[in-house]
């Protein structure tokens, strides 16, 4: 059965009060003309004459008001239930209407045009209130797509991208690059200072060790006050050189480091035994248990991330969003050129998106009326307008009943 909102059941009933008015005007102009019969007198030929056109003109637009939503008394008359019968037409003709009218690419532009969309969007956007509620919209989608994708397939995508990204570009020539860079730009300096202090703190606090060494390479023949003598100089002569290296910028021992690393950078970009060999090491990086390991949790890494900051409305991705929003309003409100850009950006799709999917979106409307049941539409049309068009069964009546008094009239003052 079918379920009407509480203002269309007010609709409904308003409905039938009008019906019975304008019922009421063709039973009371049939009355008077059948009452009229019971009377003599000149007066009476002009009530009865105006009885009988308001009579027929209320059964004429009964019939034109009734014949619009279905059969008259049931009738099988031509060109009735007009709405029921003609409804697939009235949707192609709707659709094609709406296209020529309203989906024309110049209407559309110019509306949008007049509209300047980017200067009130910006006035919108800008608000903080408004730029926090876009930003929690956000979230929502971002956690809900997040919520949607299957984990094993976004991973097995990530990992299929990752290792081939990585795996298909060579290492040696973009590391050399690299390298022959922070050379140029001596920002290697300070790594060096850190390794030669390193350097001279191991052998300074290490004396046993060095001594040891010492001791492990002497001829098993040599006393040992020989080696313990000969490992003090060792020892003497290492933390020598080490101290000099480290306090010495232009040191031979630095200077020959330099050299070293300038010629790696460039072998790394020419020579092509360094290039297989970073290869060769770039292979063995990728397959390293560990770096199989994050690689395969990167999704759920990222994804925990992602959900963490998304709910969170401290979180510094939301503040920033927030921010981000807040200046693009403010740009778009104060910025007459940026303006002027997005402006026309939404023009030309607009224009675009109507001159080349005008005909799908017109079909839209017709698909639409054609999957409405013919009834079921009629009387919804019907209770949208039969109230109003009681009153041309009304007007009908009125105007019927002065046109036969006016012609009567005429008709006994010529004749």
């Amino acid at each position: 059965m079918e379920q009407l909102t509480v203002a269309d059941q007010q609709k409904r009933t308003d409905l039938r009060k009008m019906k019975l008015v304008a019922t009421s005007f063709l039973i009371g102009a049939t009355i008077i003309f059948f009452g009229t019969h019971a009377f003599e007198g000149a007066w009476v030929g002009y009530v009865r004459a105006a009885a009988e056109a308001g009579m027929v003109g209320a059964l004429a637009d009964w019939f034109a008001v009734t014949a619009l939503f279905r059969r008259p008394l049931g009738l099988p008359i031509p060109h009735t239930a007009i709405i029921p019968e003609r409804k697939n037409m009235f949707g192609q003709t709707l659709g094609d209407f709406v296209g020529v009218n309203f989906l024309s690419p110049e209407i559309v532009q110019d509306k949008l045009r007049r509209a300047g969309i980017a200067e009130r969007a910006g006035a919108w956007i800008k608000q903080p209130e408004n730029a926090e509620r876009i930003t929690n919209e956000l979230a929502n989608v971002i956690k809900g797509a997040i919520t949607v994708l299957k984990d094993e397939e976004v991973q097995a995508v990530l990992e299929h991208a990752i290792v081939k990204r990585v795996t298909a570009q060579p290492w040696g020539p973009p590391l050399g690059k690299l390298l022959q860079q922070v050379l140029t730009d001596g920002a290697h300096h300070k790594l060096v200072d850190l390794m030669c202090d390193r350097a001279y703190e191991w052998v300074r606090d290490n004396y046993d060790k060095v001594s040891l060494i010492v001791s492990d390479r002497a001829p098993t023949w040599s006393p040992k006050f020989v080696d313990a003598m000969l490992g003090d100089k060792v020892y003497t002569e290492l933390v020598n050189f080490a101290w000099a290296v480290k306090t010495d910028v232009n040191h031979p021992m630095r200077l020959a480091v330099d050299q070293f690393l300038i010629e790696f950078s460039g072998d790394m970009q020419t020579d092509e035994i360094t290039m297989q060999r970073a290869e060769q090491v770039k292979h063995q990086v990728i397959g390293h248990p560990d770096v199989q390991k994050l690689i395969s949790s990167a999704w759920g890494t990222a994804k925990k991330m992602l959900i963490d900051a998304a709910e969170d409305p401290s979180s510094e991705l939301r503040k920033r969003v927030t921010q981000g929003l807040i200046t693009l309003g403010t740009n778009l409100t104060d910025d007459l050129e940026l303006r002027a850009k997005v402006d026309g950006w939404l023009e030309q799709a607009a224009g675009y998106v109507v001159g080349n999917y005008r005909a799908e979106i017109t079909t839209l409307i017709t698909d639409t009326v054609e999957r409405w049941d013919a009834e079921e539409t009629s009387r919804k049309i019907e209770l949208q307008v039969g109230r109003d068009l009681q009153f041309i069964r009304i007007n009908g009546t009125v105007v019927g009943a002065l046109a036969g008094l006016v012609i009567y009239t005429a008709a006994n003052a010529l004749f």
